[in-house]
């Protein structure tokens, strides 16, 4: 198992110059952010432009890559696919098509996204939104020897307070979107958004192995006093994205046993890349406190994997 992270942490470097850093630190895989340059996401970074992307420059990175002893393991745009604005929709399924092109240049197999939800239909309801826009996406994947995968992460709040924003946060609802799609189609395994959830990051391994093509190192706290006060909605005025009784941290510092999780992991034969998301507050800010945060997590999971 190699250990990497995203980009975006790095999001003011250039991509030579995370290259350079992260062989420095003993970094063995990036996961890298693909966003447009324009757009309205946090935790987002353009670290390849694939608006502007060939033959030429693809052959450019992987001739880098190779000198320093690093692998791509996923390209990286987490938007909403089913908007509910269709002519916004269509940019960002367009883009993400363009980041699939790119992926294929760079033989890079695993591209990574959001399903989204079109908050204004039901969860239930997004089951047919999601067929209609991702079976092309997912054939068009295919065509280009890429497979789609999903983060598991609820974004609560992101297009309305306190509404689910991706229907693809629980097992249940994974069951179902598997039901109607093909094998190439999988998780990027989160398991600090299963935490909070109150749903076990560990158990679901074994039911989902062969639909984890990645796997994200992110942890997660629980202020249990907040909680106590609060209630698991939080206080009047936030919504569930880290602002009330629970917030991201690095790995090791917050309430995931990696070591369980990680066995468990290689019990299903991954052997693959744990890639840090790095939102930990802490540790965000500027690009100096970034990599101090990428390194102590690079530490922590350096003797598990």
């Amino acid at each position: 198992m190699k250990v990497g992270f995203l980009t975006v942490a790095l999001g003011k470097m250039s991509f030579e110059e995370i290259v350079s850093w992260a062989n420095e630190n003993g970094f063995e895989a990036l996961e890298v952010a693909a966003w447009p340059i324009v757009n309205e996401r946090d935790f987002s970074s353009t670290t390849i432009d694939v608006e502007n992307f060939d033959a030429k420059r693809a052959d450019e990175i992987k001739k880098l890559l190779d000198k320093h002893n690093l692998m791509i393991s996923s390209l990286a745009y987490y938007d909403n696919n089913l908007d509910a604005d269709l002519k916004k929709r269509k940019r960002i399924n367009e883009h993400l098509k363009k980041v699939i092109d790119a992926a294929n240049l760079l033989k890079v197999e695993l591209v990574g996204t959001f399903i989204g939800r079109d908050i204004t239909k039901s969860v239930e309801e997004n089951f047919k939104e999601f067929e209609k826009v991702f079976r092309p996406l997912i054939s068009y994947a295919e065509s280009k020897n890429v497979r789609l995968m999903i983060e598991n992460c609820p974004m609560v709040g992101w297009q309305q307070p306190e509404k689910v924003g991706n229907i693809f946060y629980s097992p249940q609802l994974w069951r179902e979107i598997f039901r109607i799609a093909p094998d190439s189609f999988g998780l990027n395994y989160d398991p600090s958004h299963l935490y909070w959830l109150g749903i076990d990051y560990v158990k679901v391994i074994q039911e989902f192995k062969d639909r984890i093509f990645h796997v994200h190192a992110k942890d997660v706290e629980i202020d249990d006093s907040l909680l106590d006060d609060q209630g698991i909605f939080g206080h009047f005025g936030t919504n569930l994205h880290g602002k009330s009784w629970w917030i991201y941290r690095l790995p090791g510092f917050g309430e995931i046993d990696w070591e369980e999780f990680i066995l468990a992991l290689k019990k299903i034969g991954y052997d693959f890349v744990i890639s840090i998301e790095h939102e930990d507050p802490v540790w965000f800010g500027t690009t100096e406190k970034s990599k101090v945060g990428l390194k102590m997590g690079l530490k922590h999971l350096a003797s598990l994997v």
